[in-house]
């Protein structure tokens, strides 16, 4: 589990854009080095795994910001329910969901 505050998803991609701007600008990388991986690196999230389930309450059905590069090969679950109510059942229902849906990863 992690714990986000105050933390915006475009920002992130920003701050680790121009960490390796600097390194392009020091000489330690090349524009045309860098990689998804690089990119990956120098994220908050940099080390994590990438999460596999994201499960958004309250009736919103957006990210809202939320882990924008990590998410590209997520999972939804939406629900109605608001964060203060959302309970163990409802968790268990989430992974019930998840885990019977067959995950291609942008294959067909």
């Amino acid at each position: 589990v992690n714990l986000a505050v105050n933390y915006g998803g475009r920002n992130e991609i920003l701050h680790a854009v121009k960490l390796l701007a600097k390194k392009v600008e020091a000489g330690e990388l090349k524009a045309e080095e860098i990689t998804l991986k690089n990119i990956d690196d120098n994220l908050f999230t940099a080390g994590l795994p990438d999460p596999d389930l994201i499960i958004r309450p309250s009736g919103e059905y957006r990210l809202s910001n939320f882990l924008i590069w990590q998410a590209a090969y997520s999972e939804f679950w939406f629900s109605d329910i608001l964060w203060p109510d959302f309970t163990e059942a409802d968790l268990d229902r989430a992974i019930d969901d998840f885990n019977n849906r067959n995950r291609r990863f942008g294959g067909v």
